[in-house]
């Protein structure tokens, strides 16, 4: 007989979603008595902190922020911020924009008390607790890192990205507020909505998928795929936008206890090298490493793809391969460019990119179909002929 497998799911105390539930962050913050709050951000999301920040300081809380996330995070932005958090000495900490601010402000939060550092904790339950308390209200609809357990910095020595992993990072409260995405540029909107849709599909088609996970992955996928040109055309689209921020809600309860897998693990050298979006990076490779993924679970891809929109065919590989031709045409119409050559990725890079991909061991046991360095390396080639 077999047994499901074990899983473990860690989320927010509060996990409030909707229309201008971020409102209700102040009297939160003064019932649960948090006195000063330290606001990690992002230039563009700083006016948006600060009149956030002017809400809690009517509550009396007192606060700072901190705005200067302006790219994907490095070790070294983190270790900016978290020195100024040390001085500023919070009870609270918030992260406020797109997966960057929060990942710093989720890694703030766990070393704040400077126990252990961070090249301590790369790494799946490294760290040993949190002793602040944590609150993250997304600006796009991405990355999922606001109930996630995850959070990602780049190490530019080594010009890789690097993971720490652990239910320490779960926020208290979390905020899913869609009013809070509408400024999102389109391309900016295109890159995190195919982050999140990348989210759901490698969950749904994971090795360690369980059907626990399998409701928010294919509703994930269905909300997105359905709602992502929308979104990418009119910013104000309030009805895209909110689907939009609940896929990508979906997408963010499935890393914890699945994950993702090639897709990710292939796209952390493009960022760190070459400082490529990671939805962007993601929403290139994912087409090539669907199709390489197929044949080890059609099954699973068919069904995918039939949450993606597309008619069923014959038979399930025929559906699946439907579905691969369905995200080449998503992020057409949302105007991706989709070819590493005209995105500044020299091909002499691919055999580099390639074995620094098969150093991400955590997401690639994650893959449905073993992928060895040869594999890797003719899936980036493929990203070059598009």
């Amino acid at each position: 007989m077999n047994h499901m497998q074990q899983i473990s799911l860690f989320q927010p105390r509060k996990l409030a979603f909707g229309q201008n539930c971020a409102d209700h962050c102040a009297a939160d913050f003064r019932r649960h008595g948090w006195k000063r709050a330290f606001v990690v951000t992002a230039p563009p999301t700083g006016e948006l902190a600060c009149h956030f920040g002017a809400t809690l300081e009517r509550e009396g809380i007192a606060v700072e922020i901190y705005d200067r996330i302006d790219r994907e995070p490095t070790i070294a932005m983190f270790e900016a911020a978290v020195a100024q958090a040390r001085a500023y000495r919070p009870d609270a900490i918030v992260g406020m924009g797109g997966g960057s601010p929060l990942d710093v402000a989720k890694l703030v939060s766990a070393l704040l008390d400077a126990r252990q550092s961070v090249a301590e904790v790369f790494g799946i339950d490294l760290l040993g607790g949190r002793s602040v308390s944590l609150a993250c209200l997304p600006t796009t609809a991405g990355t999922g890192s606001e109930v996630s357990p995850n959070a990602i910095l780049l190490d530019e020595k080594d010009r890789m990205k690097k993971g720490v992993v652990s239910p320490f990072l779960v926020p208290d409260a979390t905020y899913v507020d869609p009013v809070l995405t509408v400024t999102v540029p389109p391309a900016v909107t295109a890159y995190t909505g195919l982050d999140a849709l990348t989210h759901c599909l490698e969950a749904y088609t994971n090795r360690f998928s369980h059907p626990a996970i399998d409701l928010y992955a294919l509703e994930g996928i269905r909300l997105i795929a359905g709602n992502l040109v929308r979104a990418v055309a009119d910013g104000k689209d309030i009805e895209a936008r909110e689907k939009m921020a609940l896929g990508s809600l979906y997408g963010g309860i499935c890393l914890g206890p699945v994950n993702t897998a090639a897709v990710h693990a292939l796209a952390y050298p493009l960022g760190g090298e070459f400082h490529i979006a990671h939805g962007l990076s993601n929403a290139v490779l994912l087409p090539h490493v669907m199709a390489f993924n197929i044949p080890a679970s059609p099954e699973r891809y068919a069904d995918a793809a039939r949450a993606l929109g597309v008619e069923p065919g014959g038979e399930a590989m025929e559906t699946a391969r439907a579905g691969v031709a369905r995200i080449r045409a998503l992020a057409r119409d949302c105007g991706v460019t989709m070819n590493l050559d005209q995105l500044g990725v020299p091909f002499d890079a691919v055999p580099r990119l390639a074995a620094a991909a098969m150093k991400v061991t955590r997401l690639l046991k994650n893959n449905p179909r073993e992928l060895a360095e040869d594999d890797a390396r003719a899936i980036y080639e493929c990203a070059f002929r598009v």
